[in-house]
């Protein structure tokens, strides 16, 4: 579904991502952990388009992200840090909206049941987004992929700024997405929020993707331990 071939990126000769090589599957979740500036972002953007490799290859259901950026984004859901949503128009409205955007002209009843699916309070569906928690709006977010009828999921930061209870509920959905057979490739700084949605958890450092562990394989405490042993090997090599 996703493939990464020597996937590198510079700026100005500062390498933010060096010879990234991973594939993620379908009904796959790989949760990229780093620093700041260890290349999450970079590999997400590179996907997405918003950036050229400097060398390497992204590949969405075999397609180049490069030379047919509009085919290998068909079946691609964006979720960012913060959705943007149009604030004077309620969730409905933007769903509709982003629903038509994407080719998709949904009936009433098959937007309300994406917002529903994506777990947005009934009573909130026709208020405008701007009074909407971050939570919320995440989940407009989950019912646009939803509308969509996305097979891959690209999030960045997805769960930065959410109290417990709604990353909680939002780790419930990507879950029930990824047993549904969606595959997702996401960046967080969150370890344990990442070891519970993720299939495997790979780490970056300085750009580099220096360690893939199946979640399943580790303790909540065992992934805490081993990814500051590769944060403390960095500094060690810096020194």
């Amino acid at each position: 579904m996703l493939e990464a071939r020597e996937l590198s990126k510079s700026f100005n000769g500062v390498v933010a991502l060096d010879g990234l090589n991973v594939e993620v599957q379908e009904g796959e979740i790989l949760c990229f952990l780093g620093a700041n500036g260890a290349g999450k972002t970079t590999a997400i953007n590179l996907f997405l388009g918003f950036l050229e490799p400097t060398r390497g290859e992204a590949l969405i259901k075999g397609k180049s992200v490069r030379s047919d950026p509009v085919s290998a984004r068909e079946h691609v859901a964006y979720i960012p840090e913060r959705v943007a949503l149009y604030p004077d128009l309620s969730g409905y409205e933007n769903l509709r909206f982003f629903a038509e955007l994407a080719g998709k002209r949904l009936g009433e009843s098959e937007l309300l049941e994406c917002l529903d699916t994506a777990g947005l309070p009934r009573d909130a569906n026709h208020n405008p987004a701007s009074t909407y928690s971050k939570g919320m709006q995440q989940k407009v977010g989950i019912a646009c992929a939803l509308a969509k009828s996305a097979e891959i999921l690209l999030l960045d930061e997805p769960l930065a700024g959410l109290d417990p209870k709604a990353a909680n509920e939002f780790c419930s959905l990507l879950r029930e997405m990824r047993n549904q057979g969606v595959a997702g490739l996401m960046a967080t700084h969150d370890l344990f929020r990442a070891r519970e949605v993720a299939s495997r958890i790979g780490i970056l450092r300085d750009g580099q993707l220096v360690d893939v562990i199946a979640a399943a394989d580790v303790t909540a405490a065992q992934l805490e331990t081993l990814y500051l042993e590769h944060m403390h090997e960095g500094r060690e090599d810096a020194a």
